[in-house]
């Protein structure tokens, strides 16, 4: 579903709900929403506010309320729509926007009051009530102050939440520059249509016929690079009502299989993309024997039995093979007889494509096209024996298939012109390049080659290993689908490389999971010191809500006892009459604490007073009933490699960290009983935590980092 809004820019409070509202539909797969900036007084009669939604060029709506209800209705799987919205729409525009702070006071004092227990203003998610409110209130000048001071504390909780996503905090610079902008082009009776982040000059791009195209190889698993490249492919499909195509770049037996391409497909789907069509550089193996054949014929290909070290040294220095003038006959003799059947002569020689080996840029220095392998394939089996190279299949196939445009990362600009120059010398038609910074994580190897050191080695499991970049690695260390997708759309199509921390992507993931983690108990097991309560209760359970913030997460069985647990390192720090605090219970006051003849606490005497004010007590405690706790693991991990950022001639085998997993035995509330693999939950005082596994009883929990650890 494709609609134009046009932003006339009268009217910022809601010009920034619309353009938020469309920057959710167009950062999702439902549909295309285009900004178009219009000066104000091209606006019809009709228009009641600053914007009117188009469908085509016939008009959906015109007043600012319809048109988000109608955006928030249309795609309810985006943004929600529930009725208890409309009154807080109402409310905004009707409240919001006064700039007397004595008169706003009241009406944010009532925001304030709703917010208490919520994330968001209506449901779990972004509605339209959210979404109208902030686009007020960021309209609104007083509340710059307000915001900066806190001087409502869930107000500013819930606004900065909310401005930390882009789709919403972007908005106002981009209203401010695209309204600048289209003034100058107004003089020369122009419009334009913004792509927020993504506007980037895809030449010749003609809507419904960009062609875009991911091309994995199946050696490995989807790691964080190419999840980039699959979403930035896909997203410029969308946006050109274009095709995508999803093909494993399948020409190196050696490293391929079935498993791998297997999983990709999967971990797409997981991702939420599909590709227009699937297909396989193998099924053009045919075309590119042609091809290479005829590249020989017209004396632009050469086959070369240089041994391969000398080969390198002879194109890092520019020097001429003393085969490259071989005869067209022998070359083809060579080609087609010797090096397609793998004979033992065959297997001496590769083809060569005969450009320049004096070129400045080294990727032109005669590359090889083809080369022998007789390792079975994993779909065509025996039937080749020789295999082109990616720089020879790439552009082939691209021109072949239809593809506009091909986006791939900068690491590759060297061989645009190589790329360019066989699509010339092969007479076949041409694609626009696109080149964008590839994503590079500190500590973090992404080559694939490289990974499989690490699991033929045993330093990981599997691919799947949550030390691992993979999408499976990644997911199984607590990453979720959205948060992963909401860093890849905020890095967008830059050409600018640089080397991210990991926080940066797990304070996105913590953005998504905070609000619906529900919160549980977890005690480290070493040395446990019991508290005897002298007046405590008898063991009961009662319901206590999962998320104090959101109750939408349910509730969960709290065990109180006049016996319970709490750790070494708290019970270390308590002193002999010491009030504290023991969480979602009360305060306690801890009579008598004995210790052993190392100093180590062994238990601890105490009496209730639960009429204490916990705001005057030091220490706040996490606490398990002694009759009613279920043993876990708790793991943690380091980075595989000790280095930042590995430099030209590093062997990554230097830098390996010697420790990078460790495991901590903890007791944990019994409510850990009911999750399945795959659960995420917050152990308070601890962090976050995903239930990797449950055998025999026995609960293995991952750390879910929250982009706030340190080296």
């Amino acid at each position: 579903m494709s609609y134009t809004l046009n932003i006339a820019g009268k009217a910022p409070a809601v010009d920034y709900a619309l353009m938020t509202a469309a920057a959710f539909v167009n950062t999702s797969s439902e549909g295309d929403i285009k900004l178009n900036f219009i000066d104000g007084k091209t606006v019809s009669n009709e228009v009641k506010t600053s914007a009117q939604l188009l469908k085509g060029d016939e008009s959906v709506a015109t007043d600012s309320i319809d048109i988000l209800n109608y955006i928030a209705t249309e795609f309810a799987s985006v943004i929600s729509a529930k009725d208890e919205s409309q009154q807080w729409i109402k409310f905004s525009y009707e409240k919001l926007l006064v700039k007397d702070f004595k008169k706003l006071s009241a009406d944010l004092e009532t925001l304030e009051n709703h917010l208490n227990l919520r994330s968001f203003i209506v449901g779990y998610k972004v509605s339209a009530a959210d979404i109208a409110v902030w686009g007020a209130l960021r309209a609104n000048p007083v509340m710059g102050s307000v915001i900066k001071n806190s001087v409502y504390i869930n107000v500013t909780r819930w606004y900065q939440f909310l401005e930390s996503d882009k789709r919403f905090g972007e908005m106002a610079t981009l209203l401010s520059t695209s309204l600048s902008e289209m003034k100058k082009l107004a003089k020369g009776g122009k419009k334009e249509v913004h792509k927020a982040n993504f506007e980037i000059d895809l030449i010749d791009a003609k809507e419904g016929e960009v062609v875009t195209r991911f091309p994995p190889e199946p050696s490995g698993y989807l790691h964080i690079g190419h999840a980039k490249a699959a979403v930035l492919n896909q997203y410029f499909a969308n946006q050109y009502k274009g095709k995508l195509i999803i093909r494993f770049d399948d020409t190196n037996p050696s490293k391929e299989k079935t498993e791998f391409q297997d999983s990709i497909i999967e971990d797409l789907e997981l991702l939420g993309i599909k590709g227009d069509l699937i297909t396989y550089s193998s099924d053009y193996f045919d075309k590119m024997y042609e091809l290479a054949v005829q590249m020989i014929k017209e004396g632009k290909a050469y086959c070369d039995d240089t041994p391969l070290e000398q080969m390198r040294a002879e194109r890092m220095d520019g020097l001429k093979s003393a085969r490259r003038d071989r005869s067209v006959e022998e070359n083809l003799k060579i080609f087609t007889e010797e090096m397609k059947n793998g004979t033992e002569e065959g297997l001496k020689n590769c083809l060569r494509a005969k450009i320049d080996y004096t070129a400045l840029n080294k990727t032109l220095r005669d590359p090889v096209i083809y080369r022998c392998n007789l390792t079975p394939h994993h779909r065509t089996g025996t039937q080749w024996k020789i295999y082109p190279t990616y720089d020879f299949c790439v552009p082939i196939v691209d021109s072949l298939e239809g593809v506009t445009h091909a986006l791939r990362t900068i690491e590759y600009r060297d061989r645009n012109a190589q790329y360019e120059w066989m699509l010339d010398a092969l007479h076949l038609r041409k694609v626009h390049i696109w080149d964008f910074a590839r994503v590079n994580f500190v500590r973090t190897l992404l080559s694939k080659r490289k990974l499989q050191w690490f699991v033929d080695k045993g330093y990981v499991d599997n691919w799947d290993d949550p030390r691992f970049p993979t999408v499976r690695g990644i997911r199984r260390r607590g990453m979720t689908v959205e948060g992963l997708k909401n860093f890849i759309i905020s890095q967008g199509p830059s050409k600018n490389i640089i080397n991210l921390d990991w926080n940066i992507i797990w304070s996105a993931n913590k953005k998504i999971i905070d609000p619906v983690a529900p919160r549980h108990t977890a005690l480290e097991s070493k040395d446990l010191v019991p508290v005897h309560i002298v007046d405590g209760p008898e063991l009961h359970a009662e319901k206590k809500p999962k998320h104090k913030k959101n109750p939408a997460v349910g509730e969960k069985d709290v065990y109180f006892s006049s016996n319970v647990l709490i750790e070494q390192t708290d019970a270390a720090a308590i002193k002999d009459g010491e009030e504290v605090t023991f969480m979602d219970w009360g305060n306690v006051i801890c009579t008598k604490v004995n210790k052993d003849a190392d100093g180590k606490v062994v238990s601890i005497e105490a009496k209730l007073h639960l009429d204490g004010d916990f705001r005057k007590t030091e220490k706040k405690l996490t606490w398990l009933a002694k009759e009613k706790n279920v043993p876990v693991e708790l793991v943690d991990f380091d980075h595989l490699i000790t280095k930042d950022k590995l430099d030209e001639g590093d062997n990554f085998e230097d830098f390996l960290t010697k420790e990078t997993m460790f495991v901590t035995e903890a007791a944990a509330d019994v409510n850990v009983e009911h999750m399945k693999v795959g659960d995420i939950i917050q152990f308070e005082r601890k962090g976050y935590y995903i239930l990797d596994s449950n055998k025999d009883g026995k609960y293995v929990f991952f750390t879910v980092p929250d982009g706030k650890q340190k080296k």
